[in-house]
């Protein structure tokens, strides 16, 4: 039986926060943001080992006890300047550990409230896939083409769009493959399933729903401390 394994990337700046340090160390309810990806993965008894990839002059992680998540619980500096990049650089890391048949998760610092029958639904729903799927949200909201003046020119189709999101689920040796040849042809993929996407192959769609979102802006965090306040 294949075994599962989380991957957090966790080596961005957050310059959308407007913010000097990265994001994933904000403070959210008295922790750092990334600490609620860590611990939720690291709850979830069907994932055999959690790493998270920081960039390499990064200073800020000793300054937190994550002594409660060993040792399950591992680091790796290998950080990129791109998501892609990091994801890539911690799956060769991690490639002496992980069959290729074995599941990753990879998952955003950056959403920290994944809540434990999400991650439950993904692993049921994607667990006997040949390739691997994502949690995503069907677009409900009428979608709009602006132009470089921001002035609406034309109404798009949402039929069957969906928002992606985090945890996305791939067998480690096709993901690493897809990851390999868009790092060799100098390419670039906002996601994991972006680059799965371009060798051919379709993942598999798990919906989700809106509390699983991506703190990108100031305002989210007033919110996923909300959520965060909710369910403790």
């Amino acid at each position: 039986m294949p075994n599962y394994y989380a991957l957090i990337p966790a080596a961005g700046s957050g310059a959308r926060m407007g913010i000097d340090a990265p994001k994933q160390y904000l403070p959210l309810n008295g922790k750092p943001m990334i600490h609620y990806a860590v611990a939720r993965l690291c709850a979830c008894p069907r994932i055999a080992g959690v790493y998270v990839v920081l960039a390499p002059g990064d200073e800020m992680w000793g300054q937190y006890d994550w002594s409660a998540f060993a040792p399950k619980l591992s680091v790796l500096h290998c950080g990129g300047a791109q998501r892609h990049e990091s994801v890539h650089n911690g799956l060769n890391a991690i490639r002496q550990e992980v069959g290729l048949d074995d599941w990753v998760l990879v998952h955003d610092a950056a959403r920290p409230c994944l809540s434990a029958e999400l991650l439950d639904k993904l692993l049921d729903d994607v667990g006997d896939d040949t390739f691997g799927g994502l949690l995503a949200v069907p677009v409900a909201d009428t979608l709009k083409r602006a132009d470089a003046e921001c002035r609406a020119v034309r109404t798009e189709s949402r039929e069957g769009l969906w928002q992606a999101q985090t945890p996305q689920m791939f067998r480690f040796g096709l993901l690493l493959r897809a990851l390999s040849l868009l790092m060799g042809e100098g390419a670039k993929a906002t996601d994991e399933a972006q680059a799965v996407e371009r060798i051919g192959f379709d993942a598999k769609l798990v919906a989700s729903d809106s509390t699983n979102f991506k703190v990108t802006y100031p305002r989210d965090l007033k919110l996923a401390e909300r959520l965060l306040r909710e369910e403790t």
